[in-house]
């Protein structure tokens, strides 16, 4: 079962939208004194309609006159909407821009072991659906809601100013709205969340079948799959009818809230009048703002629940933030590398599960230069411990160093310029070749690339097709052997000292394999590497041999030595040319 990735707190997502509006103090000013110009011109045609009732009843009502006002306003409003919605707009595209910029930075910050834990569909369904919809409640969502609340606040002080009794009647909705969206605000922070994980659920749940239908189809386990699918999508429907059952309580209730308002100030207001404590000019304009406030109002609540939905993807695009930790602690508080860029391994210990370890005290020092070959049975932990000195996992217990310094106070940028993991697994990116290289190095120039792609063998067939023909999905497909050479091409450029090689070649065929291993070893020169062997060829070659048995290092020294030990080391040698 993978562990989902974090969620941050409504504490944190209400802290952070602060910080966004700190961020953009003009453009907020402009956008919200535009909404508040256009409400207010809003405002003069219901108090222009008050007062031409009121003079018609004396016969002094100058029609033509109001009339032309009434549409100059109108048409200032409609001008005045148009500049607050396009300043709107702008300052919504910048607050997303800097959201989407935040987010990728942590996605490519996130260590690869979270990532793995999480798995693909949680972070897939994050990178897509979450952003989608924050995009979109950024771009309406926000926007609407600040148009909302200034033209209730403005639309109300009008009531205010034009009649002070009148403003009273408009009131008895509040109970109502103040209930109704205390229950629903109090729920649906929950349910909005649980929907979207049902999302990541489902998103897995397919990315798995998608990536492994030839094994699906092979072990004839299509049913099981589809009755896994099943089930995402019941909880995802379970999930959805959580949030609508909300939607449909709350909803009609703040529809049927809206009239009362109206009603009220009519009675009200006509009973004022008739004891000639207001005039028909302010019943009338009261009236109007009264229905005038009812289509903000009604943005405004639906606009919330917009802004609920943002907010749970909005918590769930920061929790991967919380996920990375940030970018690493800052250089400037931890020592400097020392030259010698020894790996040191001090009293490690290392689990996937809470009291199964899997490394056990491991103590191990590799030295600047050294070539050493980790051997031992399946299951030994040969892999895991690679991935320690890779800075991939980060030990239970103890510590990882380089130079002196932890593999964990390293930034992702600064680790891989230390320590690289190089295994069978290769990517080739979507675009061309030179894109590809310049991954690792993005100010290498053309000679420089060129260097690397020698160095590996790749020149010839990189020559061939150009640096700018274009590779990866929607482009060419290059075989195993040409996208290893790639990997190992970006590897020169990136440049680290130490290299852990995870059987490399072991997914190759035998001829591939031979031209790759030759120009891995353009990659060895001059590195201390550290190679997990699975096959013992590799050990023969190596300076020293860590000999790995249930989690533990066993023996550790020369090939030769250990073979006259007579120890285990010596009884694996045997079994693998045969010998008993």
């Amino acid at each position: 079962m993978s562990a989902a990735l974090p969620v941050a707190s409504a504490k944190e997502v209400r802290a952070h939208a602060r910080r966004l509006a700190r961020r953009h103090p003009r453009e907020l000013a402009a956008t919200l004194a535009l909404h508040g110009l256009a409400a207010v011109c809003g405002l003069v045609g219901p108090w222009l309609l008050g007062g031409l009732v009121e003079d018609a009843a004396h016969g002094t009502a100058d029609i033509p006159r109001t009339a032309l006002l009434i549409c100059a306003f109108i048409v200032a409003q409609a001008a005045l909407t148009h500049a607050a919605g396009y300043a709107s707009a702008r300052l919504g595209e910048k607050v997303l821009a800097g959201l989407r910029e935040r987010f990728v930075d942590d996605v490519l910050t996130l260590p690869l072991a979270t990532v793995e834990r999480a798995g693909s569909g949680d972070l897939v369904t994050r990178t897509t659906r979450d952003v989608d919809v924050l995009a979109r409640v950024v771009r309406g969502a926000v926007p609407a809601t600040l148009t909302a609340l200034v033209t209730i606040l403005v639309t109300l002080g009008a009531m205010v100013v034009v009649g002070p009794l009148l403003a009273f009647p408009c009131l008895i909705a509040v109970p109502v709205l103040w209930v109704a969206s205390r229950w629903f605000f109090s729920r649906s922070r929950d349910a909005f969340l649980a929907q979207n994980a049902s999302y990541s659920q489902l998103t897995e749940g397919l990315t798995e079948t998608v990536e492994g239908a030839r094994t699906v189809e092979a072990l004839r386990v299509a049913e099981r799959r589809t009755a896994r699918t099943d089930q995402d999508i019941a909880g995802s429907y379970a999930a959805e009818r959580r949030t609508l059952r909300l939607l449909t309580v709350y909803l009609p209730i703040s529809d049927t809230a809206y009239v009362l308002p109206v009603a009220a100030t009519l009675v009200v207001g006509g009973l004022f009048a008739v004891e000639g404590l207001v005039s028909l000019a302010s019943v009338t304009a009261a009236t109007l703002y009264v229905q005038q406030l009812l289509g903000p109002v009604d943005m405004l609540l639906y606009s919330l629940g917009d802004l609920q939905t943002g907010a749970a993807s909005l918590a769930r695009l920061l929790g991967v933030g919380r996920g990375s930790g940030g970018s690493g602690p800052d250089p400037a508080a931890r020592p400097d590398l020392k030259r010698s860029r020894d790996l040191e391994v001090r009293a490690v210990s290392y689990a996937y599960r809470d009291g199964r370890d899997v490394l056990r005290d491991i103590d191990l020092r590799i030295e600047r230069g050294e070539r050493l070959a980790v051997v031992g049975p399946s299951g030994a932990g040969k892999s895991t411990l690679g991935r320690l000195l890779a800075g991939i996992h980060r030990p239970r217990t103890g510590a990882v160093t380089v130079g002196g310094v932890p593999l964990s106070d390293l930034s992702p940028a600064e680790l891989r310029g230390e320590v690289a993991l190089v295994t069978q697994e290769t990517y080739v990116f979507r675009g061309t070749v030179r894109d590809n290289l310049l991954f690792a190095r993005p100010d290498a120039d053309d000679a420089e690339l060129e260097r690397a792609l020698r160095a590996v063998g790749a020149w010839e067939w990189a020559a061939r097709t150009g640096l700018d023909a274009r590779v990866g999905a929607g482009g060419a497909a290059l075989p195993p052997d040409r996208a290893q050479q790639l990997s190992l091409a970006r590897l020169i450029l990136a440049d680290p000292h130490t290299l852990v090689l995870d059987e490399a070649t072991s997914l190759l065929d035998p001829r591939a394999a031979r031209d790759t291993e030759r120009s891995l070893a353009a990659v060895l020169e001059g590195r201390t590497v550290v190679a997990i062997a699975h096959r013992l060829h590799t050990a023969h070659d190596a300076d020293r041999v860590a000999v790995m048995e249930d989690g533990r290092i066993a023996e550790l020294g020369p090939h030769e030595e250990l073979v006259r030990r007579g120890g285990a080391y010596a009884a694996l040698w045997a079994s693998w040319h045969g010998r008993t």
